[in-house]
């Protein structure tokens, strides 16, 4: 008797997926290591020379300027995947290039020059296997078994946060018991075994070899549709224009904000070319092609629409903790410290989502889709920075209060993470047709490097004075305005991803068995 369509049966993790969790639990150990203690180290040590006044707000564009680095490399990582190394070689090579930041770190920790090419070393690192691990772990498999994918998508995250979570609580005592050098040492130490795991399962993967140029590739497609008509070159056109007119914000806003802007421009205009001319390409390209492209384009909007999520709960690491260093906590509890409670919640809610909350809602007729989890979560982000911007008018207004309220802004923000991120990955691996997924998992990664810029363009925009005389006759502080700002951002951004995904057409992606 074969099982219902409702019913899957019970089959076995692959053993090598063991591998892959281990090397993703060291190596975001590492990430999270360091990523949370740069904001505190640059203010109190590397950017010291400034102004006091001036140093949280070079701390905080550092701090997105390496986040923005680390989730765009991903679109360089995906590309020698799925063009020449394979997910394997590219993991392993990249992984090495990491390491080698993180010694950086360690060695320079006094010289800006050095900890700087440190940070870029770990950007090209970690933003290089991004999308090759998450999509490596898709590879293990195929339609016989693509019903554990999802348990260990979230077991994956679940990994990620498990890192996290000590990494947050232990580096903040190290920086300040013994220093930036040990410090930043132990994640590199921890990235090094990382990459022995990973290469301890080498024998036991399934390696889904590098496409061979295809002439039916989503750029040789979309470079078709766009040359078929005028139009279409002059759609190109304008998109190259458009990016090249970008760069010139450089002198106002600096040479990431400006770069970023290019690139959202080439590929949000060059897109809409694409999509308005895509059935010109039938006959010069197959069917199977076009419309695979087409797929891509429909996954691109609703990634777009994330990046406001990206945008809050990054700052997290930066706004957030400055924020905290004005409330009242113990002396022996540093800021930073509260990062913690963030991947503690994930492995809370991950397990409480899908065996209570997941199946209650189910019960009364409504299932929790993919798309409806990710609407869901940018809300609750939202939601997150209407509370921490309340608290921050208290606190501008001379009022001091304990820490522990931020724990409220953390659990709503966290519970939007969960419905968001866990989410997204999996969503992401199986909305992509077999040789683009490296690629398509890069630009879900490119989700956050946008969000970021939206980070710095608004940092950027207060410091102008037409700008703060605005905010001042609002009567809020500029972080207060600024939160209030970004939770309406959140909130627009939820309105539009859910009528967008009213009409979005599911995919299914895996490979065959």
């Amino acid at each position: 008797m074969s099982a219902s369509p409702e019913t899957n049966p019970p089959t076995r993790i692959p053993r090598q997926i063991s591998y892959i969790i281990g090397n993703e639990g060291c190596e975001r150990f590492s990430f999270y290591g360091m990523r949370n203690i740069l904001t505190v180290f640059l203010v109190t040590s590397l950017l010291a020379y400034l102004p006091e006044a001036d140093r949280e707000g070079a701390a905080k564009e550092v701090f997105h300027t390496f986040v923005i680095g680390v989730y765009f490399f991903p679109l360089l990582g995906g590309w020698l995947a799925d063009r020449f190394w394979g997910k394997y070689n590219t993991i392993l090579w990249l992984s090495l290039v990491y390491c080698l930041g993180h010694l950086f770190l360690a060695v320079f920790e006094s010289s800006r020059t050095g900890f700087f090419a440190g940070l870029a070393l770990i950007a090209l690192g970690s933003g290089g296997i991004k999308p090759c691990v998450s999509s490596f772990v898709g590879d293990q498999f195929d339609q016989s078994n693509k019903h554990s994918a999802k348990v260990v998508f979230d077991a994956f995250y679940w990994i990620i946060n498990f890192g996290s979570f000590f990494a947050s609580l232990l580096m903040p005592i190290f920086l300040k018991g013994f220093g930036p050098s040990v410090a930043f040492g132990i994640p590199g130490l921890l990235m090094f075994i990382a990459t022995v795991i990973f290469w301890l399962g080498r024998k036991h993967y399934v390696l889904v070899p590098p496409a061979p140029p295809n002439p039916h590739s989503f750029l040789n497609v979309s470079r078709t549709a766009l040359a078929a008509t005028p139009q279409g070159r002059t759609y190109a056109m304008v998109a190259i224009l458009t990016a090249l007119a970008s760069l010139g914000l450089a002198p106002q806003f600096g040479i990431v904000i400006a770069l970023c802007t290019a690139m959202v421009a080439f590929i949000a205009l060059g897109g809409l070319g694409v999509w308005r001319q895509l059935d010109l390409a039938r006959g010069t390209h197959p069917d199977e092609a076009v419309d695979g492209v087409r797929a891509v384009l429909r996954v691109l909007v609703l990634f777009f629409l994330v990046t406001p999520f990206w945008s809050l709960f990054d700052q997290k690491a930066s706004t957030w903790i400055l924020q905290a260093d004005l409330m009242a906590k113990p002396s022996w509890f540093q800021s930073s410290q509260m990062q913690a409670l963030n991947p503690a919640l994930v492995m809370i809610l991950i397990p409480f989502n899908n065996l209570i909350l997941y199946p209650t809602l189910a019960r009364f007729g409504y299932q929790m889709t993919a798309l409806r989890r990710m609407t869901s979560g940018i809300a609750f982000s939202g939601l997150s920075w209407v509370v921490v911007g309340g608290m921050q008018v208290i606190l501008d207004g001379g009022t001091t209060f304990s820490i522990v309220w931020q724990v409220l802004p953390y659990a709503l923000l966290t519970f939007g993470e969960v419905l968001v991120s866990a989410t997204g990955l999996e969503f992401a691996y199986s909305q992509a047709p077999a040789a683009m997924k490296g690629t398509l998992m890069s630009f879900w990664n490119l989700t956050v490097t946008v969000g970021n810029l939206w980070v710095l363009v608004v940092n950027a925009s207060v410091k102008n004075q037409v700008v703060t005389d605005f905010i001042a006759s609002t009567g809020f502080g500029v972080t207060a305005f600024q939160m209030f700002f970004f939770a309406a951002f959140a909130f627009a951004a939820a309105l539009v991803f859910g009528l967008v995904a009213r009409t979005y057409p599911m995919a299914d992606h895996y490979r065959q068995a």
